[in-house]
């Protein structure tokens, strides 16, 4: 198994490598808010997992909120006061009714409560030279991947890496799909979110949150290609993994009479084409710099890191009340499951 591989190498890297971050973040809130999408909205549309830096709100001025306004964070790095999210999966259960699946976290980061693993690397994730030097995103910067509105596999491919593994074991990574899994996963769904890398070296966001950005000339991240010269600016290879733990559902019984796949995101989508993740940047002065230039493998001597317990502490008071852990006959914000535009 490659990341087997990955672990072990950790271990035994280099001394001239450059940094792989590979970190987890406890959940900070699940909250109706998107302050990326539709800011100022509360509640916003659907239901979100938020992890990261506690001035997250439904606005988020860049100029103000990030990250003097933060006293905490979620995540292991004390100084990362960025925010990360996604939408939240669901389970749809035969008779009609909704029930949210929890998220653990990946092997080796056990203790810490929900949330997603994130990950900045200067090469792709199978490289253990990590030799290519790359730009740190700059205070202001946010970013978004994904398309809510997608419903088939062409709409969704535009992205290139938006996946899902079947987990056999917490360790299992491939073989990844663009839509949902079809059977029972024994040891949950994983999401994998990558980030276009190439910047446009002048805008920190754009409308659609995504036209500052591009991939490689020649694919994705991984292929080690040129940015585009419109976008000449090679940034980090940003990467979340959210690890939904699925097990309490795999009851067949409990599935769809026609054999159907019974789960769907927060906003209602039951292909899985939708997947979709937020980013905006947080970290203090140029700390994300020097880990990026510094011999690091997963942890980095530069950066001051906090225990399971600071990160579970960081947490926040959901704004929207509504119920997020019973069974419901809708979603939040008024979603059905739905598999067509």
């Amino acid at each position: 198994m490659r990341w087997n591989t990955l672990a072990a190498a950790a271990l035994f890297a280099p001394s001239n490598v450059l940094a792989l971050l590979r970190f987890p973040c406890g959940q900070l809130v699940i909250d109706r808010l998107d302050p990326l999408v539709t800011p100022g909205m509360a509640p916003s549309p659907h239901l979100h997992q938020i992890v990261g830096g506690n001035s997250f709100n439904a606005t988020m001025v860049p100029e103000k909120d990030m990250p003097q306004e933060s006293t905490c964070t979620s995540c292991q790095f004390s100084e990362d006061f960025s925010n990360y999210w996604t939408a939240i999966l669901y389970f749809k259960a035969k008779n009609g009714t909704y029930k949210r699946v929890p998220q653990i976290q990946n092997v080796g980061f056990e203790g810490v409560k929900g949330g997603m693993t994130v990950y900045y690397m200067q090469d792709g994730l199978y490289n253990f030279q990590q030799t290519s030097k790359v730009t740190a995103f700059q205070p202001g910067f946010r970013m978004f991947i994904g398309d809510v509105n997608a419903r088939t596999r062409e709409e969704v491919e535009k992205f290139r890496q938006l996946t899902f593994t079947c987990l056999q074991t917490l360790s299992t990574r491939d073989p990844q799909t663009l839509d949902f899994p079809k059977q029972p996963c024994p040891a949950g769904i994983m999401t994998a979110l990558r980030f276009p890398t190439c910047w446009d070296g002048k805008n920190l966001d754009s409308p659609d949150h995504m036209a500052h950005m591009a991939y490689p000339e020649s694919g994705t991240f991984e292929t080690g290609g040129p940015c585009p010269a419109s976008h000449p600016v090679r940034m980090p290879q940003l990467f979340y993994e959210v690890i939904w733990d699925t097990k309490q559902f795999n009851n067949k019984a409990d599935w769809p009479d026609d054999g159907s796949q019974p789960f769907v995101w927060s906003f209602g989508d039951g292909t899985g084409y939708a997947n979709h993740g937020d980013y905006v940047f947080g970290w203090q002065d140029d700390s994300l710099q020097r880990a990026m230039d510094s011999p690091c493998y997963q942890n980095c001597p530069t950066l001051k890191s906090q225990n399971n317990a600071a990160m579970n502490a960081c947490t926040m008071k959901r704004r929207v009340n509504e119920d997020i852990d019973g069974w419901v006959k809708v979603l939040p914000g008024g979603h059905v499951a739905n598999y067509r535009k």
